[in-house]
């Protein structure tokens, strides 16, 4: 059995040996134009000439959650694309949603400002009841963050392409619902797979519909939102503020004024990253299972693009 491995951004010097200790009876090579013939691939952000050239793939293992950059690519018919289930990911991203909704809720941010100034505040406590979280997306991710933000005794909504059913979680789902779920909530965290129905989905009139002081907390993919809208409706003061961890162009480019807004608080797409270790051992165990003709979680519907 051949594997080979192609990353844009990940480092090969370490995710090769651990694919090859994973996988002791595999030649596990990196990928290069000309590599011989393999029965799988493990590629994040691959180049269109691996896929044209690997054609006799079993399948096509992703190194995250999120296949956009597939998707956007020419990928071999009837090879199945594999996606991570999680692999350290969700509880990671429950952590970072976690934070942003407390720190906004209990008003950090103005404490840290007025203790940078020398001065000693106090802000009357605010109700829950009055900050319903609302979770764009409810996958794996999604379902487990919305699962921790319950925990905090917040009300909680979910919102999904097709019906789901979350123990303490309003669930809303399809098109249909969708203006009545950003109407429920005062929170909204984005954790979507982006695909053509999904991109630039949060512009004016979405997030206008958001209930007045809304906050924003975007995990997903840049594209989600439209970055000239976000900005109008937090210097209209519908909007109170926002936390964004990814970007349409990353790095953010210098001048952009994401930079320099008083009310957008920017993280380097760090909410959650794979682990590799996790990650290594999850895709070995998959590998085993199609080589036994068993079935794999994480098969990725490419007509719906996750």
């Amino acid at each position: 059995m051949k594997v080979v491995y192609f990353s844009a951004d990940q480092d090969s010097a370490a995710w090769i040996p651990g694919l090859r200790a994973a996988l002791p009876h595999a030649d596990v090579q990196l990928w290069e134009p000309g590599s011989p013939r393999a029965d799988y691939a493990v590629v994040w952000k691959p180049p269109q000439q691996l896929l044209d050239e690997q054609t006799h793939l079993k399948a096509l293992f992703n190194t995250g959650a999120g296949v956009d950059a597939l998707m956007k690519l020419r990928l071999p018919p009837q090879v199945p694309v594999i996606r991570l289930d999680d692999a350290g990911m969700s509880v990671q991203m429950a952590e970072y949603v976690c934070h942003a909704v407390i720190r906004h809720f209990r008003e950090f941010e103005g404490y840290e400002s007025d203790m940078e100034q020398g001065r000693w505040s106090f802000r009357k406590p605010r109700s829950r009841l009055d900050f319903p979280v609302g979770v764009l997306g409810l996958g794996v991710l999604g379902a487990r963050v919305a699962r921790a933000v319950a925990q905090f005794e917040f009300p909680v909504n979910g919102w999904s392409r097709t019906a789901k059913t979350l123990p303490g979680v309003q669930c809303f789902a399809g098109d249909a619902q969708l203006d009545a779920f950003l109407a429920a909530s005062r929170i909204v965290v984005c954790l979507l797979p982006l695909t053509r129905e999904t991109e630039n989905l949060l512009d004016a009139t979405r997030l206008s519909k958001i209930r007045q002081g809304g906050y924003v907390i975007n995990v997903a993919r840049g594209a989600h939102i439209v970055d000239a809208d976000l900005l109008a409706l937090l210097d209209s003061g519908h909007l109170a503020g926002a936390t964004l961890d990814v970007f349409r162009v990353e790095p953010l480019p210098k001048g952009h004024p994401f930079w320099q807004h008083p009310q957008v608080t920017l993280t380097p797409h760090t909410s959650a990253r794979t682990l590799r270790s996790e990650s290594i051992a999850q895709i070995a165990a998959k590998i085993a299972s199609l080589e036994l003709g068993d079935n794999v979680a994480g098969i990725v519907h490419t007509q719906r693009g996750y």
